[in-house]
């Protein structure tokens, strides 16, 4: 049997994934210019003592991008501040860069994050969003130990 029950950790995962595919999307350029010189091949001499081109991941396929288009969506569902600090962990932002750019401390930044994957968690599950933070806060602590 599969779970399609939505956890925390498959929420992270989906935007560590999304991250990844917008990272691989090609760059956008300007229409109407190009350039008509011909392509110049390096000699050996040229390729002396260079450092070797890194390689690129190829291009996202058109499921990924869907996974990621409807998984973007997911953050118009949060406040401005956590759905910044989702997609800045998705980018794998170290936390005191997280923290410095929201005006938090990690502790404080650290439990925005994982109430904002316990929201997001919620909303695919179908399940009532409880007012009271505590319970939100007890329920994030639940999801987090169990996922």
């Amino acid at each position: 049997m599969t779970d399609d029950r939505w956890t925390p950790l498959k929420v992270e995962a989906r935007m560590e994934e999304v991250a990844s595919v917008m990272r691989r999307l090609p760059e956008v350029r300007v229409r109407g210019y190009f350039n008509t010189w011909p392509t110049i091949l390096p000699e050996f001499s040229d390729l002396v003592g260079r450092e070797p081109q890194r390689m690129k991941l190829p291009p996202p396929s058109p499921a990924a991008i869907t996974r990621t288009e409807k998984a973007m969506e997911w953050l118009w569902w949060l406040e401005p501040d956590d759905a910044r600090i989702v997609w800045m962990r998705a980018e794998n932002k170290p936390w005191k860069i997280v923290c410095r750019h929201v005006g938090l401390s990690c502790t404080c930044a650290w439990e925005h994050w994982v109430l904002a994957l316990c929201i997001i968690t919620l909303k695919l599950n179908n399940q009532r969003i409880p007012k009271h933070s505590c319970r939100l806060k007890a329920m994030a602590r639940a999801m987090r130990k169990g996922a």
